[in-house]
């Protein structure tokens, strides 16, 4: 699986409960686009309407050699689950405080596949008590690399 691009701010924003894996319906000069890695994932959000899931906020800068064919860059996009996975995404989302976000978009074979995360949004002071772990988990790192030389 080749990665296109993520949403490495998901993770920092957002404790990740659940993970699925969804198509997503473009346009040929968007393939285009995506191929080129044109891609931001960065602001966008997933909702379910009508037992849909739409992805909005998703840029996919324009293709250069379009022309016509070029669709709005911020255009709402539909995204394929089974309808069961859609059901109980629908279930999760009840809950207070939880939200679909995009966390990477890649490819599968030769088809476009985005993960996507029902998500819970963190406290300021748990987004400190990360940090902090991974800033002694490099430090661990350190000192085991000077004690096995």
């Amino acid at each position: 699986m080749e990665n296109i691009c993520t949403n490495k701010i998901a993770r920092h924003e957002y404790y990740i409960l659940d993970t699925y894996e969804c198509g997503i319906v473009l346009s040929g000069t968007e393939i285009k686009s995506i191929r080129q890695s044109k891609v931001n994932i960065k602001d966008s959000f997933a909702t379910i309407k009508n037992s849909e899931v739409f992805i909005h906020n998703l840029h996919i800068s324009p293709y250069e050699k379009g022309n016509i064919f070029n669709k709005d860059p911020l255009r709402t996009r539909k995204l394929l689950l089974h309808k069961n996975e859609i059901l109980k995404i629908q279930i999760e989302l009840k809950k207070k405080g939880l939200t679909l976000i995009p966390l990477r978009m890649y490819f599968k074979g030769s088809l476009v596949k985005l993960e996507l995360g029902i998500a819970q949004g963190k406290k300021l002071y748990d987004k400190r008590q990360d940090i902090a772990k991974k800033e002694t988990q490099v430090r661990l790192n350190k000192l085991l690399k000077q004690n096995t030389r």
